[in-house]
């Protein structure tokens, strides 16, 4: 019953922005530089980001390339202080980088890897770049993602 109910919810709300209500919502910004301050105004009320669904393509559920999740994140530089053998499909490689930053946060970044960078990994004592998305609640980076090797200046 709660399916049905939902289901209908969002009908009626498709159908309201296709009937010109919800205008707000259907056209948010056409260019780049009209979803930012857009984008910073769903930040600041919780939001992770938006979608960005092309002007021209049919609503359609599921993913298709007609719509894009736009998602801002921020980079760092940490240096390797050891390497964390992986499991499963990454028997005999690199399973995370245990890493240090600056200001001597240790945290392990496990994902961001090609399979090559799994089995030749950054060296102990590399300095690398990674990307995360905020903050937890104790300080560390959320959802960080191995970018680079940081090559020295």
């Amino acid at each position: 019953m709660k399916d049905e109910n939902t289901k209908l919810s969002r009908r009626n709300f498709l159908a309201a922005i296709g009937a010109g209500g919800a205008a707000g919502v259907a056209a948010l910004a056409a260019t780049a530089a009209q979803a930012t301050p857009v984008t910073a105004e769903v930040l600041a009320a919780g939001g992770e980001g938006l979608m960005l669904h092309r002007a021209d393509a049919p609503y359609l559920t599921g993913r298709s390339d007609a719509l894009l999740k736009l998602k801002p994140w921020s980079d760092a530089e940490a240096i390797v202080i050891a390497h964390v053998t992986g499991q499963g499909r990454f028997v005999g490689m690199l399973g995370a980088l245990e890493v240090r930053m600056a200001d001597g946060r240790q945290f392990r970044i496990g994902t961001g890897f090609s399979d090559a960078e799994r089995q030749a990994p950054p060296p102990i004592g590399a300095q690398i770049s990674f990307r995360y998305r905020g903050l937890t609640a104790t300080g560390l980076p959320r959802f960080a993602s191995f970018w680079r090797v940081r090559e020295p200046l």
